[in-house]
């Protein structure tokens, strides 16, 4: 068994900006603009330019572990304590597709009045914002294959649904193959291949860097309730609204309980765990998840007509973040700006001001 190394310390060089990235970065503002502006245009209505359809915006508590290791007492872990939280599940094209194309899930959380130091330009937000989807590396290393991938995602946007749901059945095929001999396709899931599962039942990971304190990380969230591990795996009909419905249909029941539980991986190896390179899977050998807080969500409405107005407007971002908490690497420097030039555009485009939340307000 390989010995667990220390934690490496963060220090700024371990991030290295290419030389063409602020370029390449205004391309992808320019691309991702005008694919929100296209379905607005369409819709009458600005939706995110990624994650724009929404399938359920809960309410929750945040709970900070008790007697975590001086390690993993960081930032917002420093200390026991409990939290209100908003949960927004969607997936992640621009337009608000029928679930029979099925693409992956994310999970967006929003934990609130957060004290501490803010990273640089924060001071407006209290908040503490985890965004992850379910796969435990990002499709590209980095910016440039992002920017590609997007112009094939823009490429789409005007297409016919029904051209995407053929796309989507004959993809989902693919990827079942592949997972029946132990492999996954990042690039086949962002297609439209991703297999129909029930939503709760899934991992989320943030798939890139974070700062943890005078560390860095990577997130993940982990079903742990019974009824949330009963619905790992669990298959799920092609209809429009499949995702919505069934997350409706958990969270109706009496009693319902659903709870996550909040797990670091700390970076043990630059070279092995790479800080730039998000398509980069962390060995789990190397660094294990480790447990540092809990979400339970109950009982309750999970989407109608009030929840469609309220996460109109609302913003999860990774940079809606404690200094302790700082996200790294190119594709967290490229979401900084580029989900910031959708949100200035929603709300234009909308007439409906974006707001940071507070607990009793929400």
């Amino acid at each position: 068994m390989t010995p667990i190394q220390p934690a490496v310390a963060y220090s700024a060089d371990v991030e290295q900006r290419a030389p063409d990235e602020d370029a390449t970065i205004a391309e992808l503002v320019e691309v991702f603009t005008r694919m929100a502006g296209v379905v607005a245009e369409h819709e009458g209505h600005a939706h995110r330019a990624v994650h724009a359809k929404g399938h359920a915006l809960l309410r929750g508590r945040f709970r900070v572990l008790d007697g975590l290791s001086p390690e993993l007492s960081q930032g917002l872990f420093a200390a026991p304590g409990e939290y209100d939280a908003l949960v927004r599940l969607s997936s992640p094209p621009a337009e608000q597709l029928p679930d029979t194309v099925s693409t992956p899930r994310a999970m967006a959380v929003k934990i609130m009045d957060v004290p501490g130091a803010r990273v640089e330009g924060g001071d407006e937000q209290h908040s503490q914002d985890f965004l992850m989807v379910n796969g435990p590396a990002f499709n590209t290393p980095g910016i440039s294959g992002f920017l590609r991938s997007a112009k094939l995602l823009a490429a789409t946007t005007e297409r016919m649904p029904r051209t995407k749901q053929v796309l989507s059945a004959t993809l989902r095929g693919t990827e079942a193959a592949l997972e029946a001999v132990g492999g996954q396709s990042a690039s086949l899931k962002a297609l439209g291949g991703e297999p129909q599962h029930h939503p709760l039942g899934e991992t989320f990971f943030t798939q890139v860097p974070f700062r943890y304190g005078p560390y860095m990380a990577k997130f993940s969230w982990v079903p742990v309730s019974p009824a949330l591990v009963a619905l790992t795996g669990q298959k799920l009909p092609s209809e429009a609204d499949t995702q919505r419905e069934a997350v409706a249909a958990f969270f109706a029941q009496p009693g319902a309980v659903a709870e996550w539980e909040l797990r670091v991986q700390l970076c043990r190896d630059l070279e092995k765990m790479p800080i730039e390179d998000a398509s980069v899977v962390w060995p789990e050998e190397l660094s294990p998840f480790q447990p540092v807080g809990r979400l339970v969500v109950g009982e309750q409405s999970s989407w109608n007509t009030d929840a469609e107005a309220s996460e109109d407007r609302l913003a999860f971002a990774p940079w809606h973040a404690l200094a302790a908490h700082q996200p790294l690497g190119n594709i967290n420097r490229a979401r900084r700006i580029v989900m910031a030039a959708s949100r200035d555009f929603r709300a234009r485009f909308n007439r409906c001001p974006i707001h940071e939340p507070s607990a009793p307000n929400v």
